[in-house]
């Protein structure tokens, strides 16, 4: 028996899968135990064994791998909860990241915040100014050495940081992704006197254009990079101990794994790993489902999550936003925003009701955890409002406190705005199911996709009790709640059905038409630097999958466009084809007739990505058919509409629901996992997979 397992690290549950050889998957979820989210790790794997019937050790030692996804590297940074660093640059050029490019005053700014100019700031530095020094050096964007590296003044600027408490340096030169000889040469020198501190280059981190946002990536990376490796190293440490037989592998942001002992060295490479977790479990199913255009919502305990799956395939970026700072790392886009069930419900200033973006957490939760707690969560409404069962979640295993749910209701939302408890709790539920097709709306309409052409698939430990409404609100005609043996912790299905994934990118701008020798050197020294990344994996591989990107943009403009690269010989013809891709590209992002061939194209960064297939991905079994109506476990009041009130309402337990069974809402579907509301006017359908299908009745 060889099985693989998916470990998803929210900031409130950690969630599991394990697919085995012979077709079986099961999943487990245990809450999350920061600081020391190993512990919450550990946790859920002996649930995983139970349901084996095995010990910890006994499963382990028959496993081929492990995925995890972890929070920690995002949480931290969002927060501002990192160490302090160190920064080296070239001489002249430190204050670059404290001028921010004025990128600073606007980026990941909120339209609201954007029209607010004098509220503006720029406090959210990376640094400190003493710790961000410069060395004398000089290379041309050529990649020629003008100034040779003054390799005393580099042992004094790292003795000074030493001397500062600081364990881990950022080296950031200019033109270093046209030349990294004076980079690699510091930390050789750092090495050499301290050979314990942490050192991130950015030639290795982000070889790319535009000096801030290399800066900030390699800042941020090495921020993280140390906590990571420290996470990790304990983490595998303690499964080795208990005879793990396979790696621990980490997710990445851009929908691939990556050995655990390589990821610190790319720490960045892993902020957006559980966000991408979600997106490659809907692939997988969609594939199963004959689904191409999928709208992906994850709704955990924290965060609500969409990613979009158009034609068969994720949609990626290249850049991402982090604390108004530019981050260059290649990802799957998913959007986020802090409303998931332990989102906060409070009363502004103004008297309006606002979700998020503040979490309880799984410390100390919502208020009904009864653990502490006393700001009301979307979870202490839903269960005010009868969504949840008063026997508590994870099959009874977590208690609930109705009456905690309540006072908190009452004191910090029914009051102040003058309504009952049950009013109150209606209104934050509405108020969520606003607030997450506003961003649906977003992520969907305005990125010119019609949501009448999607399916969406709703998920996470909160996500099914919210997504008939938020699917309405977006106007999609059907929803997937992928149940089966997976239910909230499909996210966890997504990196076990993860294969490994690298990439590696450099930036040699150029005017079109590129010297065709020039731009096959380029793509073949990154296939190789990315085929020896997935050999250093220490993992068997079906086959290993290469694709080519050149990032264009006309010339005198910063918007750039990703477009592929033909398999086959780098020639004149194959740069035309991609530059023809990307003003039809162009085209269609920012409408009919805004290209300008005239000015000419250029090829920016070039970028290979590799794949490498593992041997094992989770199937999901077939269910059972249905040999009559769907069996009730019993009604209760509950709270859907406003101005409806509490109504009798049928409850379903998933455990015996069959492929073929019909509900009809208003109704409540209980899985041990989560709890999926079907409303008056929709129907749901249960497939041969134990998927839930919601659809208008009728249609």
């Amino acid at each position: 028996m060889a099985y693989v397992i998916g470990v998803d690290v929210g900031g409130t549950f950690t969630d599991a899968v394990l697919d085995d050889d012979s077709g079986s998957v099961i999943a487990a979820k245990a809450p999350s135990t920061p600081p020391d989210y190993s512990q919450g790790v550990l946790d859920v794997l002996e649930l995983l064994a139970e349901q084996l019937g095995r010990s910890l050790e006994e499963m382990l030692a028959e496993t081929h791998h492990i995925a995890h996804g972890t929070t920690s590297s995002l949480n931290a940074l969002v927060q501002r909860k990192v160490p302090d660093v160190g920064f080296l640059t070239t001489k002249g050029h430190r204050d670059s990241i404290f001028i921010m490019n004025v990128e600073g005053r606007y980026l990941g700014r909120s339209p609201h915040e954007l029209q607010h100019v004098l509220a503006q700031d720029k406090d959210h530095y990376l640094l400190p100014k003493r710790h961000a020094l410069e060395v004398t050096e000089r290379i041309d964007r050529d990649g020629n050495v003008i100034v040779a590296l003054d390799e005393d003044e580099v042992r004094t600027q790292v003795e000074k940081l030493r001397s500062e408490g600081i364990t881990a340096i950022a080296v950031s030169l200019l033109w270093a992704f046209r030349n990294p000889v004076h980079e690699r040469r510091i930390r050789e020198i750092v090495a050499e006197i301290d050979p314990d501190i942490y050192v991130a280059l950015s030639s290795e981190v982000s070889p790319r254009i535009r000096e801030f946002a290399r800066n900030s990536t390699t800042i941020m990376s090495t921020q993280v990079g140390p906590g990571l490796r420290d996470y990790l190293a304990n983490l595998e440490s303690s499964l080795k101990q208990k005879g793990l037989g396979g790696p621990l592998l980490v997710m990445q942001s851009n929908g691939g794994a990556v050995a655990a002992g390589e990821a610190p060295q790319q720490a960045i490479s892993t902020v957006g790993s559980v966000l991408t977790g979600g997106v490659i479990g809907s692939v997988q199913l969609g594939q199963k489902l004959g689904h191409r255009n999928i709208i992906s919502t994850d709704v955990g305990g924290t965060t609500f999550l969409v990613g979009l799956i158009v034609d068969g395939e994720p949609e990626r970026d290249t850049t991402t936003v982090i604390n108004h700072h530019p981050i260059n790392v290649p990802t799957l886009k998913v959007h986020a925003i802090g409303s998931g069930g332990g989102a906060i419900a409070w009363v502004d200033a103004g008297g309006n009701l606002r979700i998020g973006p503040h979490s309880a957490q799984a410390v100390p939760g919502p208020a009904c955890y009864d653990q502490g707690g006393t700001e009301p969560t979307n979870t202490d409404a839903n269960l005010v409002l009868g969504i949840l069962p008063t026997t508590g979640l994870l099959g009874g295993r977590k208690a609930l406190s109705l009456e905690k749910a309540k006072q908190a209701i009452k004191a910090k939302v029914a009051d102040p705005l003058g309504l009952s408890v049950e009013d109150a709790a209606a209104a934050v539920h509405a108020a969520q199911n606003a607030q997450t097709g506003d961003l649906l709306r977003k992520s969907v309409v305005e990125a010119g996709h019609d949501p009448r052409d999607f399916v969406l698939y709703a998920f996470g430990g909160s996500g099914p009790a919210f997504c008939a409404k938020y699917a309405t609100h977006l106007g999609v005609d059907e929803v997937v709640v992928p149940l089966g043996p997976v239910a909230s912790a499909f996210s966890a299905y997504g990196l076990a059905a993860s294969d490994i994934a690298l990439a590696q990118e450099l930036s040699d701008p150029a005017q079109l038409p590129v010297d065709a020798v020039r731009a096959e050197k380029n793509f073949a020294q990154l296939e190789d630097q990315v085929r020896q990344g997935l050999d250093r994996q220490g993992l068997k591989f079906d086959r290993v999958e290469i694709v080519r990107e050149i990032d264009m943009r006309y010339a005198m403009q910063l918007a750039e466009v990703t477009v592929p690269v033909a398999d086959g010989p780098v020639d004149a013809g194959a740069l035309q084809d991609a530059a023809n891709r990307f003003e039809q590209k162009y085209a269609d992002l920012y409408g009919k007739g805004t290209g300008f061939s005239a000015a000419g194209i250029q090829a920016i960064t070039y970028r290979v990505r590799g794949r490498g297939v593992l041997p094992f991905s989770p199937e999901l079994p077939p269910l059972e058919r249905a040999d009559g109506a769907a069996p009730t476990s019993g009604t209760r009041p509950v709270y859907l509409e406003i101005g409806q009130g509490f109504v009798d309402t049928a409850i379903y337990d998933y455990t015996t629901l069959r492929a073929g069974h019909v509900i009809t809402g208003p109704a409540v579907i209980e899985v041990p996992t989560t709890t999926v509301v079907v409303p008056e006017g929709r129907t749901g359908t249960v497939d041969e997979l134990g998927n839930l299908h919601i659809k208008k009745t009728g249609a």
